[in-house]
């Protein structure tokens, strides 16, 4: 159902910012402006990906990207287009993309360029062609003031906890956008009829409990023995009935699991002991989401946004869901 204003009226994802900032007398206005280039971009995005096979833009481009994965005709589209969006706007100095070997800076961080914007642009990309939810996830620093402007690494390099905003958008049976600020999630639909997003479900709160968990058990024989313990676990009587529920699109998965509760775990195999996960672009902001709606998130062995991370493009394993569940992996894989 759509919200409403007390005088009738629709809130908006620009009007749900202002009316927030407003609770708050330090709050500068800029971000919104950081935000509103990201709703810009993401109803581009939709736009394309819901014409993909008309338009001739499914399939890969034939290149191979940093992560060494096959670089997709609409991840490159998203990619370009947030770029694009964001890349003018006065208050954006640093931009990081998972699609990109280096940082594009666009000015160096000032007073007025004090925002660091980390994304992934599309991602669950390898199921575009088999018409499978995907999505755009986001990250938002601001410049260290104890650094020298030049050292970019260093304003990037920040652990989760410094976090201003992160969010996703997911492109599925509706396009919605989920996002925090450190004061609560909040979820808007795109309504295509007035070309705005939304509010539809203020202050999510993650159930505490779930009986749904999601991996991609293929790998079981790869996991660490506590994971794999903690999956015959899960399908005893003692465990009271778990279903699996893999997507293979962290979006769609973490998007399930936010409203229904559960856990998501990508744990780490013997081909990727550090885990498969981008630390910036996929865990930081989901784990940043996931503790203001009430859950947790953690590596196996500390709370992902206590991380320091070392590289651009860092990988991590990944438990993430409602706190009882991240709990009860936990209880097993730290054994």
């Amino acid at each position: 159902m759509i919200n409403t204003a007390g005088d009738g009226g629709i809130i908006t994802l620009q009007r749900h910012i202002i009316e927030e900032q407003r609770k708050y007398p330090t709050a500068t206005g800029e971000f919104s402006w950081v935000l509103s280039g990201i709703t810009l971009a993401t109803k581009i995005i939709e736009s394309q990906v819901r014409c993909a096979g008309l338009l001739g833009i499914l399939g890969t481009t034939g290149t191979v990207n940093v992560q060494g994965e096959k670089v997709q005709k609409l991840d490159q589209i998203a990619n370009e287009t947030i770029l694009q969006c964001l890349g003018y706007r006065r208050n954006i100095g640093i931009m990081v993309s998972e699609e990109d070997d280096e940082p594009h800076i666009i000015k160096e961080p000032d007073e007025l360029a004090n925002y660091i914007v980390l994304f992934d642009p599309l991602d669950g990309s390898s199921n575009i062609d088999v018409n499978v939810s995907i999505g755009t996830i986001f990250s938002i620093l601001q410049r260290r003031e104890d650094v020298a402007a030049k050292d970019v690494m260093s304003h990037i390099l920040q652990p989760g906890v410094k976090q201003v905003a992160a969010g996703y958008v997911v492109y599925g049976s509706s396009t919605v956008m989920a996002y925090t600020t450190g004061h609560g999630v909040h979820m808007f639909t795109l309504d295509p009829t007035i070309g705005a997003f939304v509010l539809s479900r203020p202050d999510i709160k993650m159930p505490e409990k779930g009986q749904t968990y999601s991996v991609n058990e293929a790998y079981k024989a790869q996991f660490p023995k506590g994971v794999q313990d903690y999956l015959r676990w899960a399908h005893t009587e003692e465990a009271g009935g778990y279903t699996l529920r893999y997507i293979g699109s962290l979006v769609a998965d973490f998007h399930r699991t936010l409203l229904r509760g559960g856990v998501f775990l990508y744990p780490p195999t013997r081909k990727a002991p550090g885990g498969k996960l981008r630390l910036l672009y996929e865990a930081n902001p989901m784990a940043f989401l996931a503790e203001q709606a009430g859950g947790a998130a953690s590596d196996g062995k500390q709370r992902i946004l206590e991380k320091e991370p070392k590289a651009l493009h860092e990988r991590t394993p990944l438990i993430i869901g409602s706190k009882a569940e991240v709990d009860k992996v936990l209880s097993f894989w730290t054994k």
